[in-house]
């Protein structure tokens, strides 16, 4: 997830209208967003998306806590990634009562706001135990008893009378929740769902892999399409994975927050919209003379793009890449969405395609053994 930002629009004219997306495409989209993918329990995920990238690459690899890595010309020097996190938000089973109430902690970012009346599936080694978040009814709340949701006082209920009971279910503390909300396409163009934060952005690099070899696209250097774990829990898989391959250079995607919707702040968080275009960050870590060829490749392509500046730090894996291997120049694209880290998140299809020919249209762009040094 993105950080606050602010932001400008770009000066691209609007993209080709003409689908990059397949059948094939949005069938794999839905079944890797309905697949729950908990942070440090990606591997169901992590399995799906291999099978449906390695058509497109010549080989892959994981590493021992379950990053995911397509490799196309594998033997070259130069090494370049694109990357986007695998992992979604989740609660961990903490404490479970006598009278068989079951309380939570976080794990990832999690909002107890949205919690009470959602339905989780519980997942044990015997398999989905479905659950519910319960919570006082409107009749008996009142100025004296009217809580607000945190995360001392939800809790989940699966129709058990006691602990002992919930525990035969194969219910233990360390099980995970995660929300059963699933797929759906507003209006022809908006995709909604849990967790597009950020399995979105291991669609779209994905789908940079399927057009690269379906287009025959011939790549000066070995590209390493990389899909983390732990994003959500600080970055921890992209700390792991940059020093295992030991890029040159990265391009990584994220999500950051539509500003348009009631509720959000501009003057804190930008002028973002979906629909918009991808969004381009500029901060410390967003390496200058990467990011002026994501421009030039935006405004070549004739893609359109937005603005936003990350202050300290992106808050997303571009800060794992630039600060780890010694330093990897790094750039961030960033896809609109809104209502982030709730089970409703939304982003314009459009957007979507956008983000994936910009990458695209980035790598097209690079040369082998570049050297992106500010002072030489």
């Amino acid at each position: 997830m993105a950080k606050k930002t602010t932001a400008r629009k770009g000066t691209a004219k609007a993209a080709p209208s003409k689908s990059i997306l397949g059948d094939g495409s949005l069938q794999f989209l839905e079944r890797y967003l309905n697949n729950a993918s908990p942070t440090g329990f990606e591997s169901n995920g992590q399995r799906l998306w291999l099978d449906y990238i390695s058509p497109w690459v010549d080989t892959h690899f994981t590493d021992p806590y379950g990053t995911a890595v397509g490799v196309i010309n594998p033997d070259a020097g130069y090494k370049v990634v694109i990357e986007a996190h695998a992992d979604e938000i989740s609660w961990f089973v903490h404490y479970i009562t006598a009278d068989g109430f079951i309380y939570v902690r976080r794990n990832g970012g999690s909002d107890h706001m949205i919690a009470p009346s959602k339905r989780v599936n519980i997942h044990t080694d015997k398999g989905i135990v479905k659950a519910i978040f319960g919570w006082p009814a409107i009749h008996v709340r009142n100025g004296k008893n009217d809580p607000a949701p945190s995360q001392d006082n939800i809790f989940l209920d699966c129709g058990c009378a006691s602990k002992k009971e919930v525990e035969a279910l194969g219910i233990h503390v360390g099980c995970v929740a995660t929300y059963e909300d699933e797929f759906m396409v507003l209006n022809k163009n908006t995709f909604v769902g849990r967790a597009l934060d950020n399995r979105m952005g291991g669609f779209m690099i994905a789908e940079v892999a399927r057009l690269i070899r379906q287009g025959k696209v011939k790549l000066p250097f070995g590209l390493y399409i990389t899909n983390s774990v732990q994003e959500e829990v600080g970055l921890r898989g992209a700390e792991m994975i940059v020093e295992r391959i030991r890029p040159d250079v990265a391009i990584v995607t994220d999500v950051t927050h539509d500003t348009q919707s009631p509720m959000m702040n501009k003057i804190q968080s930008g002028d973002i919209a979906c629909g918009k275009g991808p969004v381009l960050s500029y901060g410390p870590a967003v390496h200058n003379n990467l990011l002026r060829k994501v421009v030039a490749a935006a405004e070549k392509e004739k893609i359109p793009f937005q603005r936003a500046a990350v202050s300290r730090a992106t808050g997303t894996d571009t800060d794992a890449f630039a600060y780890g291997a010694a330093g990897v120049p790094s750039a961030l694209i960033s896809l609109p969405l809104r209502y982030m880290h709730t089970t409703v998140e939304s982003v314009n299809r459009g957007d979507v395609e956008n983000v994936i020919r910009l990458i695209l249209a980035t790598l097209r762009g690079l040369k082998a053994n570049e050297d992106l040094r500010y002072i030489k």
